[in-house]
């Protein structure tokens, strides 16, 4: 029985035999470069993935709207809103300073309850005031 191998030992030299060959070196060869290009196509993949998921998140960015904001100015039992105080500073420039309402670009409005007024510039160059 001594001149008998064991099934393990049969197993380690096929294994070694199998490691030496060269037939076996060129798979092993090629099963690798086939790896490396999957790993690399796999990580070119990867990059287009996330900016495309960042260029999703600007035009979500870019869709989103402007909170909407209604302002009323409430005093002495008087309540004004903001689209209120407009339309009376567009009848200013319309009426008042006989400007066309196509011409009128910027409105800043300054409101003072305590003196029933409101002050104006509009288009950054006419101001002025009206009562509320």
């Amino acid at each position: 029985m001594a001149g008998r191998k064991s099934n393990a030992v049969k197993a380690a030299e096929a294994a070694k035999a199998v490691e030496n060959d060269p037939k076996t070196e060129s798979i092993k060869t090629e099963e690798k470069k086939t790896e490396e290009k999957k790993a690399a196509s796999t990580e070119k993949k990867e990059p287009a993935k996330k900016t495309a998921a960042k260029s999703t998140t600007k035009s979500t960015a870019a869709k989103k709207t402007e909170t909407e904001c209604v302002i009323h100015v409430q005093f002495a039992g008087k309540s004004y809103a903001q689209d209120e105080l407009m339309k009376m500073a567009k009848d200013v420039w319309k009426y008042d300073l006989k400007q066309k309402a196509g011409d009128l670009t910027s409105v800043v409005l300054y409101v003072k309850p305590e003196e029933n007024k409101v002050y104006y510039v509009m288009n950054g160059e006419f101001n002025g005031d009206f009562s509320i």
